[in-house]
C-alpha cells in the first residue's frame, strides 16, 4: 500500500507539483476531430471538455466539474477508443474503476474495490434489471457500443439511487427516449469493425429525426465473436453473439417532453469456466439470454411557481436466461420488474438549489432447474430523497438524505424487512483561480440482496456451490479528500478516501468441496477500505503540426476485514498508466501502457495474481468531413505485447485470462 501510494504521488507530480482530483476525471483531454458529432448527433466545430458535459445521473443539469462528489464521464473519441464487449471493460480506463471478467462477454464494473449489488448499473437513470449482480458469470444487458456517454459516480450514491448504489453508479446514456430533436432535423451514426483476436464482427446503426414537436429514435447492433486467442492458444468456450436494438419516440414542446421506447437485448455466450471435456463426456456450458424493456420518460419545464422542472421515468422489464450444458437446458433465471422514479427540481430558495424525489421498485426473481440455488423471491422497495446545494462565495456546499423501505420475500421462507438510511455532505473550496479542494463525508446503508440471503446450492456456470446467510443491514461511513488543479498547460487531480464498513457482506471461500464444486458462503464482518487515485494531463505542444498531450494516472485500494479476518476477497490490483496522444486536422493517434501490479494481498484460498502490462494504441483518419457527414477509418491495438492478463477481481482468473493481442479495424460515420 505504501509503495503504491508513493507511485501515485509520482504519477500526479511528474514535471512539477500538479495535484488534482481523480473524481471528476477528464477522460478526453484530446479534442475530437473538427466536425465530429455530439450525443444528439449535432455537428460541432470544437468539442467541449468532458468536464463540461452535463451529467444525467445527477439532478440540476450540472457538469462533472460543478459536482463536489466524485464523478467521471466517458464520451466522444475517448468513449470510441475505450469501447469493449462488456460494460466493465469499457469503463476500466477511469481511475478507481476496473472490471470483473468471465472471458469478454461478462464484465461488471468494480468501483474502488466494490462490485456486484453494491454498484448500480443504470440505463438513462433506470436499473438494468438483469441478474448480473447475482453471479460473476451473468452478463450486463447494456451495450456500450450504443452509448452516447457513460457516467460513473464513485463512492456512495445511495442518496440518489438506493441501497444498491452503496459503492457507486454506472449510468449508460443512449437517448432511446428522445428528449429533443437533432438541430438539423436528422442525425445518425454507424460503425463496422473486425477484431482479429476472435475473428469477430461488430456493426451498429443509430438514427434520430424530428422537429420541435416530435422526435423518433432507432438503433441496432450485432456482434459475432468466436473463441478468442490467448498467449499460447485459444480460450475454449469464450465465443459471444449479441444483438441489441430499440425504437423510441417523444412528443416535444416548450412545456417539455413525453416519450416511450421499446428495447430488446439478446446474448449467447459460453462459460470459459466450464468448457467441457469431450473425452470425459462433459458438455460445455453456455448461456442464452433475452430481455425486453419498456420505458416511459417525461419532463415538465416550470410547471408550477417555485418548481423549475419535474422529471419522471417508468420502466417495465422482462428478463430470462437459460444455462445449457451442451443442448440440455439447465437452470432458467428470470425477472419481471417494474420501477419508477420522480425527481422534482425547485427554483432557488434562500440561495439553495436542489431536488427531491421518490423511487419505487417491484422485482420478481426466479431460478428454476437443476441448479435452483436461489429461491424465487419478490423484492419491493420505496425510497424518498432530498439533495440541496449552495454557494458561499468560493465555497460550495452539497447536502443530501434518503430513506428507503425494502422487503425481500422468498418462496417457502420468512420475509425480511430493511430500512436503509443515507446521508451525504460535500464541500468544495476554490481557494485560487486554478485550484480547489474538496471534502466528502457519506453515511450509506444497504439491504442484502436475494442471493446473499437465500443462496443454497450448486451453480455450474460459475463453478461454485453458494450458501447464503441470515445477514444484517450493511453500513458504510466514508471520507474522501481531494485536490484539483485546472491550468492551461496542466490539469490534474488526486484523491484519497477511507471507508469503514459495519457488517460488510462478502463471498468467502471455505476450502470445502460439494458436488465437485468449491463451496463459498456469504459472510459478514466489519471491514476497512482505503485507497487513492491520481490523474494528470500535460498539454505538451500545440501548433500547425498537431497537438500533443500526455495523460498519466494511477489507483490503489486496500481492503481488510476486522478481528483478524484477513483480506477482503477479489480486490483490484494497483495500477499505473500513461498515454501519449496526438491530434491534427484529419488524424488522431495515441499509444499508452497500463501496469497492473501483483496482487498478493488476498483472502483465504485465493491465489496470487501476477503483475502484467497492457500496451494499447489507436489511430483514426477522418477521410470525409463536410456539412453533411463525417467518415472515420480506425485501427485499434489492444494488448499489443500479448501479455497473459488475469484480473484480480475475477472469480475465474485462473481458468479464463483476458484476450491476447488484438487488432481492430473498421470505419465509423456521423451524419
Amino acid at each position: 500500500m505504501r509503495r503504491s501510494l508513493i507511485a501515485l504521488a509520482l504519477a500526479a507530480t511528474v514535471g512539477g507539483s500538479l495535484p488534482a482530483l481523480a473524481d471528476d476525471a477528464d477522460q478526453d483531454t484530446t479534442p475530437p476531430t473538427v466536425g465530429t458529432k455530439d450525443s444528439e448527433g449535432k455537428g460541432r466545430k470544437q468539442a467541449a471538455k468532458l468536464d463540461a458535459i452535463v451529467v444525467n445521473a445527477v439532478p440540476l443539469g450540472q457538469s462533472a466539474d460543478q459536482i463536489v462528489a466524485p464523478v467521471a464521464v466517458l464520451a466522444g473519441s475517448a468513449l470510441d477508443d475505450a469501447k469493449g464487449v462488456s460494460l466493465g471493460e469499457t469503463v476500466s480506463s477511469i481511475p478507481g474503476v476496473q472490471s470483473t471478467a468471465l472471458g469478454t462477454a461478462v464484465g461488471r464494473p468494480v468501483i474502488r474495490g466494490l462490485d456486484g449489488p453494491r454498484v448500480a448499473v443504470l440505463e438513462n437513470g433506470l436499473s438494468s434489471q438483469d441478474v448480473s449482480n447475482v453471479s460473476q458469470d451473468h452478463a450486463v444487458t447494456l451495450e456500450p457500443f450504443l452509448a452516447d456517454q457513460i457516467e460513473v459516480l464513485k463512492g456512495p450514491a445511495t442518496l440518489l439511487y438506493g441501497s444498491g448504489a452503496i459503492g457507486g453508479v454506472v449510468n449508460v446514456v443512449d437517448g432511446r427516449v428522445p428528449e429533443k430533436a437533432p438541430d438539423n432535423g436528422f442525425a445518425g451514426r454507424a460503425e463496422l469493425r473486425h477484431d482479429s483476436v476472435s475473428d469477430g464482427q461488430t456493426g451498429l446503426l443509430r438514427l434520430d429525426a424530428g422537429d420541435d414537436r416530435f422526435a423518433i429514435h432507432v438503433d441496432g447492433m450485432h456482434r459475432d465473436n468466436e473463441d478468442y486467442d490467448i498467449p499460447g492458444g485459444t480460450l475454449a468456450n469464450s465465443a459471444v453473439k449479441t444483438t441489441s436494438g430499440s425504437v423510441g419516440a417523444s412528443l416535444l414542446g416548450s412545456w417539455g417532453y413525453l416519450g416511450l421506447s421499446v428495447s430488446r437485448f439478446m446474448d449467447l455466450y459460453g462459460s470459459p469456466a466450464e468448457p467441457g471435456d469431450a473425452a470425459e463426456g462433459e458438455d460445455p456450458v453456455h448461456i442464452k439470454m433475452a430481455q425486453t424493456n419498456y420505458t416511459m420518460k417525461g419532463g415538465l419545464v416550470k410547471p408550477f411557481e417555485g418548481i423549475d422542472k419535474i422529471e419522471f421515468s417508468l420502466g417495465h422489464g422482462n428478463y430470462q436466461h437459460v444455462e445449457y450444458e451442451g443442448d440440455v437446458p439447465g437452470t432458467t433465471f428470470s425477472t419481471r420488474s417494474n420501477q419508477g422514479r420522480l425527481v422534482v427540481s425547485h427554483e432557488p430558495l434562500a440561495g439553495w438549489e436542489g431536488a427531491f424525489g421518490v423511487q419505487t421498485q417491484h422485482r420478481q426473481f426466479a431460478a428454476v432447474g437443476e441448479e435452483t440455488f436461489v429461491p424465487a423471491t419478490v423484492t419491493r422497495g420505496v425510497g424518498v430523497f432530498l439533495t440541496e446545494q449552495r454557494e458561499f462565495g468560493p465555497v460550495k456546499l452539497e447536502l443530501g438524505a434518503r430513506h428507503d423501505v425494502q422487503s425481500v420475500d422468498p418462496d417457502n421462507g420468512p420475509k425480511r424487512d430493511f430500512n436503509p438510511n443515507s446521508f451525504s455532505s460535500g464541500i468544495a473550496w476554490r481557494f485560487a483561480e486554478q485550484w480547489h479542494v474538496s471534502l466528502n463525508l457519506d453515511h450509506a446503508e444497504r439491504a442484502p440482496s436475494e442471493e446473499e440471503l437465500f443462496a443454497n446450492g450448486p451453480h455450474e456456470a460459475s463453478n461454485t456451490f453458494e450458501i447464503g446467510s441470515d445477514l444484517q443491514k450493511e453500513k458504510s461511513n466514508q471520507a474522501e479528500l481531494g485536490l484539483h488543479f485546472h491550468g492551461d498547460v496542466v490539469e490534474g487531480k488526486v484523491a484519497v478516501y477511507y471507508n469503514k464498513y459495519k457488517n460488510f457482506i462478502y463471498l468467502a471461500d471455505t476450502g470445502e468441496v460439494e458436488d465437485d464444486l468449491p463451496v463459498r458462503v456469504w459472510s459478514q464482518n466489519d471491514a476497512t477500505f482505503r485507497g487513492a487515485e491520481a490523474e494528470a494531463t500535460f498539454h505538451l505542444a500545440k501548433g500547425t503540426s498537431g497537438n500533443w498531450d500526455l495523460r498519466v494516472f494511477g489507483d490503489t485500494v486496500r481492503a481488510t476485514l476486522s478481528d483478524g479476518g484477513g483480506n477482503v476477497p477479489r480486490i483490484p490490483a494497483g495500477r499505473l498508466g500513461a498515454t501519449l496522444s496526438w491530434t491534427a486536422d484529419s488524424l488522431r493517434a495515441n499509444v499508452g501502457a497500463v501496469r497492473y501490479m501483483k496482487q498478493d494481498k488476498i483472502a483465504a484460498f485465493e491465489t496470487d495474481t501476477a503483475g502484467y502490462t497492457l500496451v494499447n494504441a489507436h489511430l483514426a483518419w477522418t477521410f470525409v468531413n463536410d456539412e453533411r457527414s463525417q467518415w472515420e477509418a480506425f485501427v485499434d491495438g489492444n494488448n499489443l505485447t500479448n501479455q497473459t492478463a488475469r484480473p484480480a477481481t475475477s472469480l475465474f482468473k485462473d481458468v479464463a485470462p483476458m484476450p491476447g493481442r488484438n487488432i481492430s479495424v473498421g470505419v465509423r460515420a456521423y451524419f
